[in-house]
């Protein structure tokens, strides 16, 4: 069985939330759904996947808190950026601070492959001519033989994913108030480019929840 690399460390990271109370106080909150008085919070495990909280009620008495972390946390190294994300998203949740807000268009250098060489393949395969006897369209000619359609069906099952891709892009955008402007060009840059976009605005957006919550730490 393989060692999980954030339990392994998880007699450290617990003495290290020790002293962050009130961001333990806020996961159990948000993600453990209480709604009854807390005065105080421990840790009392935490792995890839997912962190045990022991809350100390008003009343009283103790309540236990799983937390599951989704997506896992791949490493070690996750665990700082990802728990400071999770905190800025309780407190977004809670209240306590402001959703981030996203003022500029970036678009990723990744996704150039997808205008440029992967809608290419795809138009290639989808409209060749296969009766045109040109070596050119030798490929597309096997395809069709062995596979039919595939190549029209892939193309276009390409762009009805871009463009669930676009609306997920479009509720980013919406929540992060970005600009008419500003939410036009990356909608419209993911029904072109795909999940390279929309996973380059999540990295952004993660960037400025942990800045903001780095701000009042």
């Amino acid at each position: 069985m393989t060692n999980d690399p954030v339990a392994e460390k998880s007699g450290f990271l617990r003495m290290y939330m020790s002293s962050h109370p009130d961001t333990l106080v806020a996961y159990a909150k948000w993600y453990g759904k209480i709604s009854e008085p807390i005065v105080g919070a421990e840790m009392s495990a935490i792995d890839t996947k997912s962190m045990s909280l022991t809350c100390k009620m008003k009343d009283g008495s103790t309540k236990d808190v799983r937390v599951a972390i989704d997506p896992p946390m791949t490493g070690y190294d996750d665990v700082k950026p990802r728990l400071l994300e999770m905190k800025a998203l309780a407190q977004e949740g809670l209240g306590m601070i402001k959703t981030p807000k996203i003022t500029s268009f970036q678009f990723p250098n990744s996704a150039l492959q997808v205008p440029f060489i992967v809608y290419p393949i795809l138009v290639y395969f989808a409209y060749a001519p296969v009766d045109n006897p040109s070596v050119l369209f030798l490929p597309a000619r096997l395809l069709a033989t062995y596979l039919g359609s595939f190549g029209y069906w892939l193309f276009w099952s390409a762009n009805v994913v871009h463009a669930f891709e676009a609306i997920y892009t479009w509720s980013l955008c919406r929540r992060h108030e970005t600009t008419l402007f500003v939410g036009t060009a990356y909608i419209f840059a993911t029904l072109i480019c795909g999940y390279h976009i929309w996973v380059d605005l999540r990295k952004r957006i993660q960037n400025a929840r942990i800045e903001s919550v780095m701000k009042i730490e």
